[in-house]
């Protein structure tokens, strides 16, 4: 077993990146090479702006990298829950980003010839219980009468037909999400913002942003570069340096298991309906098939905000017996690949994205971020660039967390109040 992304041991490495100091003068500088600071830069470099991309580690080496590899549409919460919260316009407009963002990732894949298995293949949300498939068939109605036709609801009997486990008691079908090969995708991102006139920089952490005369010197490992424009797109890897920022997003671990290519009786076996998959308890799973046909298999496992080897394989461990309970012929299945990365989670978990703090910014996606991210990436891009506003979270209040600062000490009493929702709800 390697402990290591599946999606970075299995796609090209980034080529394109720019070499000596950095150094000189552009109109935007974005800080993160994931998929919002590149799908920004793609957007802005489109539009003749001269963009600077800074990256502290590799393209793609933080939640980027280290996803479960699904693509999915419909907000996070329940809807009717969303509504409650953000008020019914903004939840509908919030929910139609999501589907708009499937449709961005796809447009960009064509467009600009990017290898990287993307197919629509329908999500289910899986009832673990059965008061959960009450919920889920409440939300499917709501969301199917308001806001988005392309949805089903599936008894426990028309699971059998998708998935080869009997753990679950119905399901909700949202059509329009999707997959592909993160890795792959990440990559090529880098390489079609480079190609359009995008300046790429890798191991080159910014440690300081001066505010001068109107525009922003940053101070990286590498030499100073001055922009107009700066945009944030570090999500959990966000740096003492942007302090605003980190009172504000939690850095949570989800964690992932790979196993060895199945068999295709083995596949039947388990997936037929080659789908993603995410289960409706508060301290879940998520799982899918990879392009190469193996078990993509994932979930919180621990609330820790660290993300080694050491933490990795504790979670492995619990995800390996999650994943035997779901799918007893896979009991003894090998393990190839046992990963971790940290989620950028906000306090209420919906996204958050605009200006403030002298920088625009995109981030909080609270798990359900490598389809939003890109779009945000692109939505923020466009308003920098001044043209129509889509942000569906503008203005949205964004507090400090009372008694933090960037650390989330308190993650491992949050772990076990929602064990004790998940066993009595």
């Amino acid at each position: 077993m390697q402990f290591k992304s599946y999606w970075h041991d299995t796609a090209p490495r980034f080529a394109g990146g720019a070499t000596g100091p950095v150094e000189g003068s552009y109109d935007v500088a974005v800080i993160g090479a994931g998929f919002t600071g590149l799908s920004a830069a793609l957007q802005l470099a489109k539009a003749g702006t001269r963009v600077i991309v800074l990256e502290a580690g590799t393209v793609g080496v933080g939640a980027s990298g280290r996803n479960g590899g699904h693509l999915n549409n419909g907000v996070a919460h329940g809807y009717a829950s969303a509504k409650a919260h953000l008020g019914a316009e903004r939840a509908k407009r919030l929910y139609k980003t999501y589907d708009d963002a499937v449709d961005t990732i796809e447009r960009i894949v064509r467009e600009e010839g990017i290898d990287c298995s993307f197919r629509r293949s329908g999500k289910l949300k899986l009832a673990s219980k059965p008061a959960h498939a009450e919920s889920l068939r409440k939300n499917f109605e709501l969301i199917h009468a308001e806001v988005d036709p392309d949805t089903a609801f599936l008894t426990r009997e028309d699971l059998r037909d998708e998935i080869g486990s009997d753990a679950f008691h119905g399901a909700m079908l949202s059509k329009k999400s999707g997959m592909a090969h993160m890795g792959r995708l990440v990559t090529g991102l880098a390489e079609t913002a480079a190609r359009h006139g995008a300046t790429i920089y890798e191991h080159t952490p910014v440690s300081e942003r001066r505010t001068e005369g109107g525009r922003s010197r940053l101070v990286t490992s590498r030499g100073t570069v001055t922009a107009d424009t700066v945009l944030l797109a570090t999500g959990a890897y966000t740096t003492e340096g942007f302090a605003h920022f980190r009172r504000r997003i939690i850095p949570v671990g989800s964690f992932i298991l790979a196993t060895r290519p199945l068999t295709q009786d083995e596949i039947a076996r388990t997936l037929p309906g080659n789908r993603t998959y995410t289960t409706s308890l508060n301290i879940g799973n998520y799982f899918r098939l990879s392009p190469d046909g193996r078990l993509i298999f994932g979930g919180r496992a621990r609330f820790s905000s660290r993300s080694d080897q050491t933490s990795d394989a504790r979670s492995g461990a619990i995800l390996r017996a999650s994943l035997k309970q779901f799918f007893p012929h896979l009991a003894d299945v090998e393990i190839d690949y046992c990963w971790g990365g940290l989620v950028d989670m906000t306090q209420d978990r919906f996204p958050r994205a605009g200006f403030a703090d002298g920088v625009w910014f995109a981030m909080g996606y609270s798990g359900h971020g490598a389809q939003m991210s890109t779009q945000m990436g692109t939505i923020i891009a466009d308003a920098i660039l001044g043209r129509e506003n889509r942000n569906p979270v503008d203005g949205l209040d964004w507090p400090t967390i009372a008694g933090y600062s960037g650390k989330p000490w308190f993650l491992p009493m949050v772990g076990l109040y929602y064990k004790m929702l998940d066993k009595i709800r």
